[in-house]
């Protein structure tokens, strides 16, 4: 099982944002000045077993999930998640991917869980297809919010217990649970 993705981020998140060695490990110390992914992460963004045929389908779901649910414009969220991944694929390995994009005239970060049915192609560099997506929407003006939240994403998804209990659950309240039990939750 290869991380050293999962690790890179790791290590250029912890430098790049100055985390401390600890920052999102059980036993860590980290000072939680900024929100977690588990104070954002409302449950009705949390969807789980949805099928979707690929990446271009995911991008647009996610715009209309976003539109329906917190009145965001469909075009503006779907258009910004393309262009970020025009740039390079979000997709991480493992089996995860974390689109994040800037978003126009969003007041804070907002994050949605996708939990795929069936896995999709994600242009990971392991080459695994994707079931795991962890979507960010980040404000303009959120820079420092941004990284710390990708980098404790980075650190959720690359321990493979806290993925195998993620597909566990059933509801996503369970999901939500395991995202405020970190780290916390037994290794």
């Amino acid at each position: 099982m290869n991380l050293m993705h999962f690790s890179a981020i790791r290590s250029f998140f912890s430098r790049k944002v100055g985390l401390a060695p600890g920052f999102g490990r059980p036993g860590g110390k980290e000072e939680r000045k900024l929100n977690t992914i588990a104070d954002l992460l409302l449950p009705e963004d949390i969807l789980l077993d949805m099928v979707i045929a690929g990446k271009s389908e995911l991008i647009e779901e996610i715009g209309q999930h976003m539109e329906s649910v917190h009145g965001m414009p469909h075009d503006s969220v779907a258009l910004s998640l393309s262009h970020r991944e025009r740039i390079g694929s979000t997709g991480l390995g493992q089996g995860v991917a974390i689109p994040h994009a800037r978003v126009k005239g969003l007041d804070r970060m907002q994050p949605v869980y996708i939990r795929l049915k069936y896995p999709i192609p994600f242009d990971a560099p392991d080459r695994k297809f994707v079931s795991d997506i962890l979507v960010l929407l980040v404000p303009k003006q959120a820079a420092e919010e941004h990284l710390k939240i990708l980098a404790e994403a980075s650190q959720m998804f690359s321990d493979s217990h806290f993925r195998e209990q993620l597909h566990l659950c059933k509801h996503p309240l369970e999901v939500k649970r395991l995202f405020e039990a970190w780290p916390e939750s037994p290794a």
